[in-house]
């Protein structure tokens, strides 16, 4: 026993040096590379791959003492005692890694370090000093965050006196949604960083071109699919977690993630832009910088406790100064960068007001706007309180308002963009071989018009254009395939992504506007053994008995769902006390179906022996998520075209260059 807890120790403190040893060696990252692509010294810029992998390697070590420690409970680390349980189960035991300020920290800094050693392993074919000042950019941000989280937020702190047992992991976050939720966010969040580094690395050497575009598009795809994934996660977590029966809130850290989302979205169609047509490039890297800038305040958000979130990860303003900081020093340093060298960043393509750029700058624009509609939104509660003693809300009624146009917009572009051609383009001949898609969507819409009776017109609209986009990413595969079937499966890679992703925001598009236009709510007090008629099912509670789980005590109902007589499904929606953390939770029962859901709560015991039961009845609802999958699975197509990979004509891209030497 004794050896075990030297044991222990030791591999927590190793983990500890190691974290120590690695923001060493963030630093040599950031001040050698730099300096030798500044004075043109090959050893000095060599020196970054090494730096980049050993900084990989530590923090990695660091982070496995960490979860070593949390699965051993070792009640001497402070974080360990404050978020785990002997009781809790093994899953979230690994999850309270991440399930707090500090070890999500730690997970940001590993994932930020891991993005970095992909840039060193595959980026060889990049010139020498693009590629050292590419990981010295990385570098800075790495050991911005390792002192943030040394100095201000330290994994590895010990009790003096430590307790028989853990204070347990907010029971919120004990769900298999938020076990893969974060960890899918943050390769999003920390993977713009490096379209960051690329694009602060283009400003010092003075030049932007379609080589460049090549390079940073498959990193800033990547960024954008696992931020696509984490958001869903997270959507569908608040859906059947949090037991409120919506998948959105406009919550601040909801609004955190979808910030830096619309903007990569942006980043994705410009840089596109950059590497078929040499135009835009200022506007591309405004994006890469405005994007990561844009998750630095996310960050700040979600950790500073300025803005209170159901599942904000601290509430300390002193830590929260210290990531102002970071975010004052990088988005202001870059845009100063940006300020200076941007004018000699001209374009080359030269294209019409009707053009495939056209199309996609109103893209941009509209995706900005967005952007900014939704940080104003989220930000004015705290601006007001600073500037006129005030304390406002902003709710889902000014967001629903202010942000919808935008969609709307972008969702009718979407369709017409894809198929036009690059530098001119004739509209109406455009328009008019999309006539009878057009003719046809509406047409749906009309048919949903007339098959509801006194409802809002969300749901025809949204049927409308979701279908709209999805036809629209058909006819564009099918005209790039000339009319020949055959000729389809043969489309590059990258034809099929974007066709694909076009088509997963239409799905979502529709989903969101079916459920919010046709959902179904009940709520009523029911004696056991009462049946209640909700829209076309007839729901029975049969029972509610006290039961007891791992770490919890449930009070579950069982709650039987019948359609026409026939017994579809017994749903058992809980509501949990975890005694540890002395927190309620509510689980929902829900029967998942293609075109709706069927969800059901369990309230408080009444006075009168009854219990109160909420139901809803929610069309489309895995629309929603399975578009966004869609979505996702698209730029995996498209990362998976062997065109667009780092290394394709990479020698050739040397060549080719716009703008002039930094030095």
């Amino acid at each position: 026993m004794r050896v075990r807890v030297i044991l222990l120790t030791m591999i927590v403190e190793l983990g500890h040096f190691a974290l120590i040893l690695a923001f060493a060696i963030s630093l040599f990252q950031t001040v050698v590379p730099l300096a030798g692509a500044y004075r043109r010294m090959p050893g000095w810029m060599a020196a970054a791959e090494p730096a980049a992998t050993l900084q990989l390697i530590l923090i990695a070590f660091s982070f496995a003492a960490l979860t070593y420690a949390f699965v051993t409970s070792d009640f001497s680390l402070r974080l360990v005692a404050l978020n785990s349980h002997t009781d809790k189960p093994m899953l979230y035991k690994v999850t309270g890694v991440w399930g707090n300020h500090e070890g999500s920290l730690l997970l940001w800094v590993l994932i930020l370090a891991l993005f970095g050693a992909m840039a060193a392993w595959w980026g060889k074919g990049l010139t020498d000093t693009l590629r050292a000042r590419v990981l010295g950019v990385q570098g800075a941000i790495g050991a911005a965050f390792l002192a943030f989280l040394i100095f201000t937020s330290n994994p590895f702190l010990r009790l003096v006196q430590p307790p028989l047992n853990g204070q347990d992991l907010n029971p919120l976050l004990q769900d298999p949604g938020l076990a893969f939720h974060p960890p899918f966010l943050y390769l999003g969040y920390v993977g713009l960083s490096l379209t960051f580094s690329f694009a602060v690395a283009a400003l010092l050497e003075g030049r932007v071109d379609a080589a460049w575009g090549r390079w940073v598009r498959p990193w800033k795809l990547a960024a954008w699919v696992f931020l696509t994934i984490g958001i869903a996660l997270g959507s569908w977590w608040a859906y059947y977690e949090l037991g409120w029966g919506g998948f959105w809130f406009w919550d601040p850290v909801e609004n955190a993630s979808l910030m830096p989302w619309l903007l990569s979205v942006a980043l994705l169609h410009s840089a596109i832009v950059v590497e078929k047509r040499e135009s835009l490039k200022a506007w591309t890297i405004l994006l890469a910088i405005l994007a990561f800038g844009f998750c630095l305040i996310g960050a700040f958000i979600v950790r500073s406790g300025v803005l209170t979130s159901v599942h904000a990860f601290a509430n300390d303003p002193e830590r929260g100064t210290y990531l102002l900081m970071i975010t004052a020093f990088f988005m202001g340093g870059a845009l100063a960068l940006f300020a200076w060298r941007a004018p000699i960043m001209q374009a080359k393509g030269v294209f019409g007001v009707a053009s495939r750029e056209t199309a996609l700058i109103a893209n941009n624009i509209l995706l900005a706007v967005s952007c900014v509609v939704v940080f104003v939104g989220t930000i004015w509660p705290l601006l007001a309180e600073l500037f006129m003693d005030r304390k406002l809300s902003v709710g889902p009624p000014f967001f629903n308002i202010a942000f919808t146009p935008f969609m709307v917009g972008i969702a009718l572009i979407l369709p017409i963009g894809s198929v036009l051609p690059w530098k001119r383009a004739k509209l109406g001949r455009v328009v008019w071989n999309l006539r009878y898609l057009a003719v046809l969507c509406v047409a749906l819409g009309a048919l949903v018009w007339a098959m509801q009776t006194g409802r809002t017109a969300l749901g025809p609209i949204g049927a409308t254009l979701g279908a709209w986009m999805v036809a629209g990413a058909a006819f564009e595969l099918w005209q790039r395939a000339a009319g020949t079937p055959a000729r389809l499966l043969r489309l590059p890679g990258a034809d099929w992504g974007k066709a694909v992703a076009h088509a997963g925001m239409g799905i979502t598009t529709f989903g969101v506007a079916g459920l919010l236009a046709w959902q179904v709510e009940d709520i009523r007090v029911a004696q056991i053994g009462e049946s209640f008629a909700v829209e076309r099912y007839e729901i029975t509670l049969l029972d509610v008995r006290e039961i007891e789980g791992p770490n919890y005590f449930s009070t579950m109902a069982w709650l039987e769902v019948s359609e026409n007589g026939r017994v579809l499904t017994t749903l058992t929606p809980e509501r949990r006390i975890y005694p540890v953390a002395a927190m309620p939770t509510t689980e929902a029962g829900i029967r998942n179906g293609f075109t709706r859901d069927i969800y059901l709560t369990i309230g408080e015991p009444q006075t009168n022996g009854g219990w109160a039961v909420r139901s809803w009845i929610k069309p489309f609802a895995n629309w929603i998520w399975a578009g966004c999958i869609i979505m996702a699975i698209g730029g995996v197509f498209s990362l998976g075209d062997r065109r667009l990979r780092v290394a394709a004509g990479a020698k050739a891209a040397r060549k080719r260059s716009v703008g002039v030497p930094a030095e």
